[in-house]
């Protein structure tokens, strides 16, 4: 095992199949069709969130990118530093205060608020749907536990840390984050997607389903650091 051994899931059936894991148990939590294997942190899946709703609202030519006061800061700093680099304009405004137009392409929630508090947003999901919106929320893995789940009231991505599951606070790292959507949208979630196969002997046997990132990523173009 090295540094990189996290990024090479590839290496064994065992490390694929606790990936196949982690993916299953945060698709029930959340109560979305799918789920990735590999990000870093809840800010930079809250980042990547939104250059997905980037790319999905591409043909309308959407540029601006709302955030709730209510979520944690180091969310709405990576989302605007992100949004710098690609030029989205990031509107930030209490939950009940966001307004939708026809240059919205999605809006970052938080799940429970960053003081707490639990609201289901159906009406503000509806309003961003009824204007050509897509819905992220950052979520808490432990609270979704026994809140009613965000793909239950609309959420078209979910993303959050798994800290809660695995190494404390305080504890050092690193804190796997998860990343969840709807089954048509696949193609743009970033990061990699463990499936189940089977082998030359028809045996069950799990694989790299799809691994967006490192093959299709563009020189001129990138937002991170290329290995």
């Amino acid at each position: 095992y090295t540094q990189y051994t996290p990024y090479q899931a590839e290496i064994s059936q065992g490390r694929l199949e606790g990936l196949l894991n982690f993916q299953t148990m945060v698709c029930e939590l959340t109560a979305m069709e799918l789920a990735n294997a590999s990000l870093l942190d809840e800010a930079t899946a809250a980042a990547e969130a939104m250059m997905m709703c980037h790319r999905l609202k591409a043909a309308e030519q959407r540029n601006v990118f709302l955030v709730a006061a209510e979520c944690h800061p180091q969310n709405r700093h990576v989302v605007e530093t992100r949004a710098r680099a690609l030029g989205i304009e990031v509107r930030v405004a209490p939950a009940a205060a966001l307004t939708f137009d026809a240059q919205v392409m999605g809006v970052l929630l938080q799940y429970p608020a960053t003081d707490g508090s639990v609201a289901v947003p159906t009406a503000l999901v509806d309003r961003a749907h009824a204007a050509g919106a897509l819905v992220v929320v950052a979520a808490d893995l432990l609270a979704l536990a026994v809140v009613r789940p965000p793909g239950e009231w609309g959420a078209d991505i979910v993303v959050g840390s798994a800290q809660r599951f695995g190494v404390p606070l305080g504890c050092g790292g690193p804190h796997a984050a998860f990343f969840a959507t709807r089954d048509a949208f696949k193609r743009q979630m970033p990061g990699r997607l463990v499936g189940v196969s089977r082998d030359s002997r028809g045996r069950p046997a799990c694989r790299l389903a799809l691994g967006t990132r490192e093959q299709h990523i563009r020189r001129e173009r990138a937002t991170s650091n290329i290995c």
